[in-house]
């Protein structure tokens, strides 16, 4: 029986497209940049590629940064400073935050099956605010932050250092739920414990493992 939970935390608990369209209409439309659909593709697109460079240590958070605005207004002709962009996103983004429906009871009830942990390539002021604005960090006993670590998902360094930090660490009671691949599956199988992949919408063509389309069929997996 599973009683040590490790849980990631975008798109797994909350809404990170949603939060991220948000925040970049609101940090663009400040400096006057364009905002429309377009833009918000090709800034998720742009985003995503980084950082699965970042899972493989091909460039650093502070780079990942400024280097998706600079990539982003290049590509599109924005006449902004992508430095000043930047900092505006991440500073704002800690107070955007939008949990799927049924997370919070989602976490309820696994919290009364054992220990729950947050493991998350995310930024700490980011998800330790969102964490504390969803009152989510009530179901945790702790949360791992790769930025705090100092080292990202899914290296062999994170999953050590979490294997490391949880008190009475059992593989065999542990279990990983998460929505990517190259970063929750792989770190899970570097951590050496079972992987449930968290796939709204549905599971990946060829993917063999376990996967849950909800918190239902999550609850159901995680045993």
């Amino acid at each position: 029986m599973k009683d040590i939970f490790l849980l990631d935390l975008d798109e797994t608990l909350f809404d990170f497209p949603r939060a991220e369209r948000e925040n970049l209409r609101r940090s663009l439309q400040l400096y006057g940049a364009p905002f429309d659909g377009h833009v918000c593709a090709r800034f998720h697109a742009i985003n995503d590629g980084l950082w699965k460079l970042l899972e493989r240590g091909g460039i650093t958070r502070s780079e990942l940064t400024v280097r998706r605005f600079e990539l982003l207004f290049g590509e599109l002709g924005i006449a902004a400073s992508a430095a000043d962009v930047a900092r505006e996103y991440y500073d704002g983004f800690p107070e955007i935050c939008y949990p799927y429906e049924g997370a919070a009871e989602f976490l309820k009830r696994l919290s009364g099956r054992g220990r729950l942990y947050a493991v998350t390539n995310g930024g700490t002021k980011i998800q330790r605010r969102h964490l504390e604005l969803t009152g989510f960090d009530a179901y945790f006993s702790g949360a791992f932050i790769s930025e705090e670590l100092g080292a990202d998902k899914p290296s062999r360094e994170f999953a050590a250092y979490v294997a490391e930090h949880i008190p009475a660490f059992s593989r065999e009671r542990a279990v990983w739920l998460g929505d990517s691949m190259t970063s929750d599956m792989l770190c899970a199988e570097r951590l050496g414990v079972d992987f449930v992949l968290f796939a709204r919408g549905g599971a990946p063509e060829g993917y063999a493992g376990k996967a849950a389309a909800d918190y239902g069929e999550a609850l159901s997996l995680l045993v």
